[in-house]
């Protein structure tokens, strides 16, 4: 009798009906990886994957936990699942805590649990909070200025203990400013609320908003708005699977920056929105926003030289254009 096929063997995202997620999930098909997504879709969209790959649970439950990894035969861990805002980390503390901490935590016991030692994680430039020098390297300090970097330093921290007491594997990808949506305009950025700058532009354009507002005029740079560092979501995700692939089975914990070392300014980025979409932005000045740095511009050094990632859509304006495709195709939704 001929013995029965093992099972194939699945790589979990969480969180992957979200922005970055539904682009890492997409890579990772493209290629022909297997894939099982969890997202309990308070803020993912269940249209972003395909219907087949999708199961609904939360992470702060533990029996679900369990039984998904008794079910699949999960080979590595790529985390999305997270709040992200910064302003209302500063309000709302202690949801960012139990969502972000908690929740990774209890992933990671369902794991250990199953044997799983493979974990990627994504986390943010919000960890390195305001520094004195620009771009920021990896070996910069980490003083979060915020509850949401801080709940990703401390499951960054987490991590490392993990790897220590039971061999986990971990790479964390600090990300700077995602932006941009897939080229096929299938899948985009679509907060709610939004909140990330390029998209709140676009939906001024498209008449979707009345004005664009500026929070923050008065910051050290050189028109007096904060200066951001963005990197387009497809070569996000292109720096997960090289991580992922880098990862072999032994324990260690890595950190990269995932940026394109280059900072726009506020103004520089309704300034190239108008360029793309032809149209005059309105824009009114409102007060600074909570917890927010005044520059971060990343150096990707690190991961260019050990992963040999290169980025593919570094002009500003072509972030724009994939995003300004997706805006409209929301817009006449």
């Amino acid at each position: 009798m001929p013995h029965p096929s093992p099972p194939t063997p699945h790589i979990l995202v969480t969180g992957g009906c979200g922005y970055i997620g539904s682009h890492v999930v997409r890579a990772l098909q493209e290629r022909g990886d297997s894939v099982v997504v969890v997202d309990n879709l308070c803020t993912g969209h269940p249209w972003a994957v395909p219907e087949k790959v999708l199961v609904k649970g939360d992470l702060a439950d533990r029996s679900f936990l369990s039984q998904l990894f008794s079910s699949h035969s999960i080979k590595a861990v790529l985390h999305f699942a997270s709040f992200i805002q910064v302003g209302e980390s500063v309000h709302a503390p202690l949801k960012y805590y139990d969502n972000n901490v908690a929740g990774t935590i209890s992933l990671l016991d369902a794991m250990s649990e199953a044997g799983v030692k493979k974990f990627l994680f994504s986390s943010t430039a919000a960890v390195y909070g305001t520094q004195a020098t620009v771009p920021i390297v990896e070996e910069a300090p980490l003083r979060p200025g915020n509850p949401y970097g801080r709940s990703k330093l401390m499951v960054e921290e987490i991590l490392r203990d993990c790897g220590q007491a039971w061999g986990l594997e971990t790479v964390a990808l600090r990300y700077f400013n995602a932006a941009g949506a897939h080229p096929s305009g299938e899948i985009g950025e679509a907060h709610d609320p939004e909140t990330h700058l390029i998209p709140l532009v676009l939906q001024t354009a498209a008449g979707r908003r009345d004005a664009v507002i500026i929070n923050g005029e008065d910051y050290d740079t050189p028109d007096g708005t904060c200066v951001r560092d963005y990197i387009h979501v497809c070569d996000l995700a292109d720096a997960h699977l090289l991580a992922l692939d880098s990862m072999k089975g032994g324990s260690g914990n890595r950190a990269y920056n995932l940026g394109n070392g280059a900072g726009y300014s506020v103004r520089d980025v309704i300034d190239a929105c108008q360029r793309v979409t032809g149209k005059s932005i309105p824009v009114k000045t409102g007060p600074r926003r909570a917890g927010d740095p005044s520059v971060l511009v990343a150096s990707s050094e690190r991961i260019t030289m050990e992963l040999a990632w290169r980025p593919r859509f570094t002009s500003l304006d072509k972030i724009v254009e994939d995003a300004w495709r997706w805006e409209r195709k929301l817009a006449g939704k």
